[in-house]
């Protein structure tokens, strides 16, 4: 039986570029799949076929059991989203961009004002709720989008990036959220190019690449497959490289790899605390000097390079400063909507 989410052979084409090339997805019901991949790996474009912003070229795909091409009005109102990109009215107070959405998903005016206060004490935002969000910075806003996803609590979420510009205190506070929506039983697909919050929220993760997924699994089966515990030591002195790469290479399983900018070198190995203290005492009868030496399992930096052949890099902050790029007619769109908002008890 197919999960809440679950896509098979999904492609989605913009002129030349497949941009989804043949996904497969199955999450299951109450989990988090963690999805991976370098900038413009088809993560946004995967989610948003997913939840109705795009309309899939071929392939097959189902959300809370419902087709997304079929019944895309059923699927939204079984889903929340928070896209990449704050989407909030600037022109309304952050408690009024609340209670507009409580509005739309048809909760009471006194429901949606108390759920209103609610978010925005959760998300550290009481203080400025009465503000006008053209005056939020850029981690305000994204936290009040945030919040704007989480006025229901839909059966299926979807977060695409949605950590991106957050402080650490924030982003803590958002995955507390995140795992008490997961406990309460949502489904919950995730797009993040922070390795650490995929190894800490994801119970599934899969790394996509050109519009594949190319690996899936848990986060240690994929640190398994990048291999185990290696050892891992900066030279003092450049001069020694040599020497401390033949001292590893005997002890590890193959060669070394060799950074001379960092004086680093590194090798698999098998033996775990006892086979460093053989490395560390090798070292001291050659007399080669090292600043730094320690044992470590590979981490999800590792599989993405791996798999993927480069770093991870996170997407820039959106910048809170600055005009709105909002045209005269959306402006006073904006503020009859506003002013509407504000007759409502």
């Amino acid at each position: 039986m197919p999960g809440a989410i679950y896509a098979e052979g999904l492609v989605k084409t913009f002129g030349d570029v497949r941009a989804l090339d043949g996904v497969d997805l199955d999450v299951p019901e109450g989990t988090v799949l963690g999805m991976l991949g370098p900038n413009g790996a088809g993560k946004t474009t995967a989610v948003r076929c997913l939840t109705t912003l795009l309309r899939p070229d071929s392939g097959r795909a189902l959300v809370a059991g419902i087709d997304v091409v079929d019944n895309p009005n059923e699927v939204r109102r079984a889903i929340g989203l928070s896209g990449q990109f704050a989407a909030i009215d600037e022109y309304l107070t952050g408690r009024e961009n609340l209670r507009m959405v409580g509005s739309l998903y048809q909760l009471t005016g006194r429901e949606a004002k108390a759920r209103a206060g609610e978010l925005l004490e959760r998300f550290g935002l009481a203080d400025a709720g009465d503000r006008t969000a053209k005056t939020y910075s850029g981690g305000m806003r994204r936290r009040l989008d945030l919040a704007a996803a989480l006025v229901v609590s839909p059966p299926v979420m979807f977060m695409d990036e949605p950590t991106t510009g957050l402080d650490p205190r924030n982003r803590q506070a958002l995955w507390d959220v995140i795992q008490e929506l997961v406990e309460g039983g949502t489904t919950l697909l995730l797009t993040t190019q922070y390795l650490e919050e995929a190894d800490h929220l994801a119970d599934d993760i899969c790394v996509v690449d050109h519009g594949r997924v190319i690996a899936r699994g848990t986060s240690d089966e994929l640190k398994a497959r990048t291999g185990g515990e290696r050892v891992e030591l900066v030279v003092h002195e450049r001069e020694r490289i040599a020497d401390a790469a033949e001292v590893l290479t005997r002890v590890g399983e193959g060669g070394p790899t060799v950074s001379q900018h960092t004086r680093k070198l590194t090798v698999p190995v098998s033996g775990g605390a006892r086979l460093l203290a053989e490395v560390i005492r090798e070292l001291d009868v050659r007399k080669i000097e090292i600043d730094d030496i320690g044992l470590r399992r590979p981490t999800l930096d590792d599989v993405f390079i791996s798999l993927t052949g480069h770093a991870a890099q996170a997407a820039e902050e959106e910048n809170g400063e600055g005009g709105d790029g909002t045209s005269d007619g959306q402006r006073s769109a904006a503020e009859r909507r506003a002013q509407a908002m504000r007759e409502v008890d």
